[in-house]
This record gives C-alpha cells, structure tokens and sequence, in this order.
C-alpha cells in the first residue's frame, strides 16, 4: 500500500476532504487542521496551496477509524502480541516444537525489509543545488522560528553497528539547502550524531515524506534501538517493506515515497539555533543547540502530495498515534511484569506525563515495584507521575482515576518523590532533560504498609438483586 492507494481508499469510506480553496502554508494550512482535528474531523488534503503546485494532506491519522486502518487491525493490541511473539519467543525443547516455529519464522523472513533496483519515489531526482523551499513546508504558529517538517522518517545508521534507525524527528528549514534535525539526547537519531562526531565521520541523513501510511507511525514507536522501525512495519502489514537506495547517499529508504531529502551532518560543523517551535505541550519550545544537514538531492514522484502534521494543545492527530502505541506495547509490558492488567497514558497529559496502571496486587509495596519497573522501560522512563491501582479499577476512565487516587492515597505514606530523565520539551523541570517524578500506590493497603485501620469494603448492590431487576429493567426503561 501506498499514500496514493489509502487516499482513494479514505475517499470512498467518507474520510476525506478535498480543500479547494487556496490557502498559504503560512499559518493558514495549521488553523484550518487546528479546528478539523479538534473535532475529530476528516483527513485534509488541500489542493491549491498558495505559491505551490504540490497539495499538502494532514489529519491523515485524526481518528480512531483510520489508524486502525493505518495498522490493518481492528484492536491494535493483535500487532503486539504478534510482535511479543517474535521478539520473546520460547525456546523449543522438542523437535516438534522446533517444527512448529518454522511457520512463525518465515513470517519473519517475510517481513525483512528487501532492496529493489527502482523506485517510484526517484522517478525526479535534483542533485546538487537544491532547494527545499519548493516543497510547501509550513509555518505553524505565528512565533515558530521558520518553517517545519513535522511528519518526516528521519533515517540514519549507527556508525558503528550499521543498524538502521528512523525517527519521527522535526526539521526545521535553516536554508534553502540547510535543514536543522531536533535530535532530543533520549532518541536514536541523536545517539548516531555523536557518535559519528566523535569518530569524524560524516552521517548520511534520508528525509522520507509519505509513503504506506504505517511507515511515519512506525518512526513514531518507541521500539528498542536495536530494532529496525522497516523491520516493525514489515511484521505488521506481513510483507516486507521495499527501499531503494539513495542517489547521493549510501542509506536506503522506501521506494513508494512520495519525496526523500537526501543529505549529510558533517561532524566539524557547530550545533545552531533550532526553535522556536509551537508543539504538543500546547507552549513553545525555546530555541535550543542542535545540528544540520546539508542538502545534497531532492527526489520525488511525479505530481507528488506534501504529508505533514500539525501539533499544539491536546487533543490533536498525535491523539490517535499515542492511543495506538499504548495499545500495540501493552503486550511488551506484561511480559516484563505479569501482573499489570492494563495502563493508559492519557493524552491531555501528552503521554509522557501520567501513567496509570491497574495490578494485580500480592504483596506489601507491590504497588511501588511496579512504578519502579516502568520507570526503567524505556521511553516511559521520561513519566513524571507513575500512579498505581488495584486491578478493579478502569485506568482508562478518568472518573474512575480520580474516585480512586482521591479515596485511596494518603499523601504523607503513599507518594515517593524521585528524580529523573524528563522529556526535553518540558518547561516546567529546572534542568533541561533531568527534574522530579512521582509514584502514587492508589491501591488498597496492607497493614504492612502502614495502615492500621481496617480497609472498608466497596458498595455495591448483590448479584442477586441485580438479576430480579434485570427481568424488569426493560420495561421500566420505556416509562422512563
């Protein structure tokens, strides 16, 4: 599947918007999306944008409806346990149990992603002078520091291990043939740079605009840096994805792009001023040290569509990207700890602030392993506030969050405070990157936990009462 493919596909289900209108990409193009994506509303493919040739789509991923088809699944979690089976599988004691992975493997196979000699993407290629400005880049927000790619799968390679990276990293435009990279010091992306700065060698950098819908999700993940984020996509569409290898760069990225900026980060050049920038805290970033690219080729399809994003103040598209990834990783989780039943990083705490998490819980400080633990995992160790609940509770209600963290904490026994990582675009922590955290036990208590009372039980009305007046509920109903 390609972008071109999932637009006549969101076109016949109703899902699609077809802009006339002609709008500049200068903070017009991000108040139009602003109030489509607040409501839930279509993808937006704006056809004649002002001073460009190229249509610009964004919402692309603004509902529930269309990640899933995005990912293929009905319930995102099937693509976790898929993924949970290749990465964790059980060693086979048996020849037969041997036998029985054969299938599990050419699955795997499959979905390695394989290099083809021609791709769609090149059928225009510029090299040498180049001029990124002809693409039409917006500007988001009226104090942005210039104009940002914001949907782009930033690839590189580890200079030493050759292992592949894509990251869904935001570029802001410096010059016409100058691209800075927000490389935050917990991504991938930003472990390659100084790596390759410290051996002097220069990093090829690929820009990838569109392509299968999956593959900008899928540099969005938070998958361990050994795991290639092509490799990811591949397990999940079951084929896998192809690339071509780049004109002016050694790095291959996918063929059926819509357009790849190729270029290099030349280890002697000085870090420069990125930002402002408007983002998903809903504040500007300040602007902050970070390194550029020099533009070496631009290629593209012929009649190609410019794919971006538009972040601010929850709720937006990331909404529906985050849901998906606290969905597909929740398999990942109770591998490592069996007794979590659920968690929900909501997104009006822009996924990195709150983890609610639900356990069963066994024993005295159960409760605060499990914050620990999740405190280690990962991207989820930027969190500022872990709160743990008993397993009865629905993590993902928020009228249910607040009855029980209210009704079941006492702040001077059941809160740690902790310091940390902090996601960079947090304004609030007094370093950059490194502030406080906090765990919350919000679960029933033992008395080894300090409680000497005795814990009262829930109100609720008996199962037998429940079953007479559900003979009754129906016709009550009508004269209600």
């Amino acid at each position: 599947m390609d972008l071109r493919e999932f637009l006549k596909e969101l076109k016949k289900r109703g899902e699609l918007a077809e802009i006339e209108e002609e709008v500049s990409p200068l903070l017009e193009i991000t108040e139009i999306t602003d109030r489509v994506s607040r409501e839930g509303g279509k993808a937006l493919l704006f056809k004649r944008v002002k001073g460009y040739k190229i249509p610009v789509l964004t919402n692309l991923y603004g509902s529930y409806e269309r990640m899933k088809m995005v990912l293929g699944v009905d319930e995102p979690e099937e693509i976790g346990w898929r993924l949970y089976r290749i990465l964790r599988p059980e060693v086979p004691n048996t020849f037969l149990d041997k036998i029985k992975k054969i299938p599990e493997l050419k699955r795997l196979n499959d979905a390695l992603p394989k290099v083809v000699r021609k791709g769609k993407v090149q059928e225009n290629v510029i090299e040498g002078k180049v001029n990124v400005l002809d693409l039409p880049i917006l500007k988001c927000w009226p104090e942005d520091g210039g104009r940002f790619i914001t949907l782009g799968q930033v690839i590189t390679k580890d200079p030493e291990s050759g292992i592949r990276n894509v990251g869904l990293y935001r570029v802001q435009v410096l010059e016409e043939d100058k691209l800075i990279l927000h490389w935050q010091i917990h991504k991938d992306g930003s472990h390659h740079y100084w790596k390759a700065k410290k051996l002097k060698r220069p990093l090829e950098v690929a820009i990838v605009i569109g392509g299968d819908p999956l593959l900008p999700y899928v540099a969005s993940a938070p998958l361990p840096p050994e795991v290639d984020e092509y490799l990811f996509a591949g397990i999940i569409r079951g084929e896998g994805v192809k690339l071509v290898r780049g004109k002016s760069i050694s790095l291959e990225y996918p063929a059926d792009a819509e357009i790849v900026i190729e270029g290099v980060v030349e280890p002697e050049d000085p870090l420069v001023d990125e930002g402002p920038f408007g983002d998903h805290t809903g504040f500007y970033t300040p602007k902050e040290k970070y390194p550029f690219m020099r533009v070496n080729a631009l290629c593209f399809r012929s009649e190609p569509i410019y794919l971006t994003t538009i972040v601010g103040r929850p709720y937006m598209e990331d909404r529906f990207m985050g849901w998906a990834t606290e969905r597909i990783f929740l398999p990942l989780i109770k591998f490592n700890l069996p007794e979590v039943v659920d968690y929900h990083l909501p997104p009006d705490g822009l996924f990195h602030n709150f983890c609610f998490v639900s356990i069963k819980k066994r024993y005295p400080g159960h409760a605060f392993k499990v914050g620990f633990a999740l405190l280690g995992m990962g991207l989820l160790s930027l969190t500022k506030y872990v709160v743990v609940f008993d397993e009865e509770i629905n993590v993902r209600d928020l009228s249910e969050v607040l009855w029980a963290w209210g009704n079941n904490t006492d702040p001077k026994r059941d809160l740690l405070l902790l310091k940390g990582p902090i996601d960079v675009l947090d304004h609030a922590s007094e370093e950059l990157g490194f502030g406080g955290k906090v765990i919350i036990d919000a679960t029933k208590k033992f008395k080894e936990e300090g409680y000497r009372r005795v814990w009262p039980r829930r109100a609720l009305m008996d199962k037998e009462t429940k079953r007479r007046i559900d003979q009754i509920w129906e016709r009550i109903k009508e004269k209600l």
